[in-house]
């Protein structure tokens, strides 16, 4: 029956949201405005959610007008959220760049039922607008919606269910939002993209640990308040001082109204936190102090554990290949540049295919000497390169310098004696031609 229920709910959902968007452009004729021109526009914001992409919370746009005599009311909500997850190479697309978000428009009372039952905060805040620049944001709304105009390029940052409805409410007032919040106290420069998108993910430590793999330092400049609106929450909070210019100047509210339309739970609904042994930092002690004992006992017996470094620069080889694919392949402008490049890159095979390989000893042991180089220099210049490491990353390029100063010690004089044996053999053989030559 909770299948069958949410089919149905899904069939509706689909079906009302075709329905709205068939009858929109009715609802922005000259004649439909001038008749009725009491249609109110607002911001509707709501609380974080339990899964990935909705820990930022939500932001949609609303639109009422009230039935008159001759003329049928409605009330439909704007969404710049919506997605397909069964889209042809979807997850692909998505590493790559190329995720294509659309605009729907469907009846609010769908649109709050599915917040009502996960228990998130909703609040409206209705905007201040005149008849013609209501009308003007309801037209715009409808050209959005199009089948030629719905489908849009998502950027996280930059183009997202956030900023889209406030570029259209700008266009519509024919001025540029000025929003009046005051900075925090403090350091400026210390508000980032990455430090407010980790303040959302504290209970998913896991997610943020792969949002500072792949994004570089993009992300690490320093924030305005403008640049705050790519989270819906934040939004919320910049429009309650927002103001635009009226035709004489003056700066004017951009909301009228604040309404809490479900009450919930003001912080969201956000899964539990995950527990500190479970956690990032968590297993990348754990991983350390095994890396440390292992390194130790190879120490003692001047031999390397290959199947150790087999599984960890395996590890490192795959994280570094969709570090590399995103810098070098992917649309997101936010991939690079990525310092950790330094540190996790495919050349990581070398060791996992070198270390069984005889012959390759030599091509190995100069590797783990670029490397060791490479993770000081990471280490030490992380903060002149302008890009916030998360806090297990540390940890686990520990791990990866104690296991290759370990190569190069124990290999140390297996090296040497490799060079001295070339070296002997090079001469052997310069003698042994001379020795024909002088025969001859």
């Amino acid at each position: 029956m909770t299948r069958f229920a949410k089919f149905t709910a899904l069939f509706i959902y689909l079906l009302t949201g075709l329905c709205a968007i068939a009858d929109t452009p009715a609802h922005n004729q000259p004649d439909s405005v001038a008749s009725n021109p009491d249609i109110r526009v607002s911001l509707i914001t709501c609380a974080p959610g339990r899964e990935v992409y909705q820990l930022e919370g939500h932001t949609a746009l609303r639109l009422k007008k009230e039935a008159a005599p001759g003329h049928a009311g409605y009330d439909e909500v704007v969404n710049w959220g919506v997605f397909d997850f069964k889209s042809p190479n979807f997850l692909y697309r998505f590493v790559k760049g190329e995720t294509d978000y659309m605009a729907w428009a469907y009846p609010f009372e769908i649109f709050i039922e599915e917040y009502r039952q996960e228990g998130r905060r909703v609040v409206e805040q209705v905007l201040d607008l005149t008849p013609a620049q209501a009308a003007r944001v309801e037209t715009l709304a409808a050209e959005n919606i199009l089948p030629e105009n719905r489908t849009y390029r998502y950027n996280y940052v930059k183009d997202n269910c956030a900023t889209r409805p406030v570029a259209l409410i700008e266009a519509a007032l024919g001025d540029t939002l000025t929003f009046n919040t005051p900075a925090p106290p403090g350091n400026a420069n210390a508000i980032t993209f990455r430090s407010e998108i980790t303040r959302y993910h504290t209970n998913y430590p896991w997610y943020q640990f792969g949002i500072d793999l792949a994004l570089g330092s993009g992300i690490d400049r320093p924030m305005d308040s403008r640049g705050q609106i790519f989270a819906p929450v934040f939004l919320q909070r910049q429009l309650e001082t927002a103001t635009y210019s009226t035709p004489q100047g003056e700066p004017r509210p951009v909301v009228k109204e604040t309404r809490v339309l479900n009450h919930g739970i003001p912080g969201g609904v956000t899964a539990a936190p995950t527990p500190l042994p479970f956690s990032p930092i968590g297993v990348s002690v754990a991983l350390l102090a095994l890396t440390i004992a292992i390194s130790i006992r190879d120490f003692e017996r001047r031999r390397t554990t290959r199947w150790f470094d087999t599984i960890l620069y395996g590890a490192f080889a795959v994280a570094g290949s969709l570090i590399a694919f995103l810098i070098f392949v992917s649309e997101h402008e936010a991939t690079s540049p990525n310092w950790l490049f330094l540190w996790l890159n495919p050349f990581s095979f070398i060791v996992v295919i070198g270390i069984w390989i005889k012959r390759c000893k030599r091509v190995v042991y100069c590797y783990q000497i670029c490397n060791f180089a490479a993770l000081i220099l990471l280490l030490a210049g992380h903060h002149f390169f302008g890009q916030t490491l998360n806090s297990a990353f540390p940890l686990l390029i520990l791990c990866d310098m104690m296991r290759s100063f370990t190569y190069l010690y124990v290999n140390r004089g297996n090296h040497d004696a490799t060079i001295s044996e070339a070296s002997h053999s090079k001469k052997s053989h310069r003698r042994s031609a001379n020795g024909r030559r002088q025969e001859k």
